[in-house]
């Protein structure tokens, strides 16, 4: 049984991915302690940890608020993901571990089990957690918080993809999912080639999809989405 400091990181971290916290949203540490019933201090230790790792900003005179998400933040999104995308993808070929595969193919059955439930949730999360662990199987220290830091934003500007409204949308979700059974295959087989050319298939449909949802009906999206 998970204990409470546990259960608010995981909530805390899932309602940030989800967009149920909005972008620089405050974190309100008394009614927190209360609700979890814990002490202020394990509540800021779990503060202290989610800004470690790129989820929420701790200011002084300000406390905890959700990291925010704003034009720039987008814009240097789009600039760098690929790139950073493909370079993890290179190294996860090279250096994956055995156990790391098996939680790559645990991940993609809950992500699949989202998916055919239609679990907007869980789908964020799963695929979150999948793209996170092809970050460990990377197993670099510099470019592993610039992933952690990446896909959080992915997650939130992308959550709506996960809650398809007509058949196209329904049919790019599927086609997101096949990708992620052939990530695992090509990097079973080492084949870095095809991983770094599924990781620009993946983002151009990641891409699209924000795109779709970031500017309004009739209008463009003001963000460099040709890098």
């Amino acid at each position: 049984m998970k204990s409470g400091k546990s259960t608010l990181y995981d909530d805390l971290k899932r309602q940030i991915l989800t967009m149920e916290l909005d972008p620089d949203e405050a974190l309100d540490e008394v009614s927190l302690s209360e609700r979890y019933g814990l002490s202020r201090t394990p509540v800021r230790e779990v503060f202290r940890r989610l800004a470690g790792e790129g989820y929420i900003d701790i200011r002084e005179n300000r406390g905890a608020r959700v990291i925010p998400m704003n034009h720039s933040t987008l814009r240097s999104f789009f600039q760098v993901a690929p790139m950073v995308y493909a370079a993890i993808g290179r190294l996860a070929v090279n250096n994956f571990k055995p156990r790391q595969m098996v939680d790559l193919k645990e991940t993609q059955m809950r992500f699949r089990r989202a998916t055919e439930a239609h679990d907007a949730l869980a789908m964020v999360v799963e695929n979150n957690r999948f793209h996170a662990i092809m970050g460990e199987m990377a197993g670099n220290p510099y470019l592993e918080p610039s992933l952690e830091r990446l896909l959080i934003d992915h997650a939130r500007i992308g959550h709506t993809f996960f809650r398809p409204r007509d058949e196209d949308m329904e049919r790019r979700l599927h086609l997101s999912a096949e990708h992620h059974d052939l990530f695992i295959e090509a990097i079973e087989r080492r084949d870095e080639d095809a991983v770094v050319d599924l990781v620009f298939e993946h983002w151009e449909l990641s891409r699209e999809n924000m795109e779709m949802f970031i500017a309004p009906p009739g209008m463009k999206a003001d963000l460099p989405f040709g890098v």
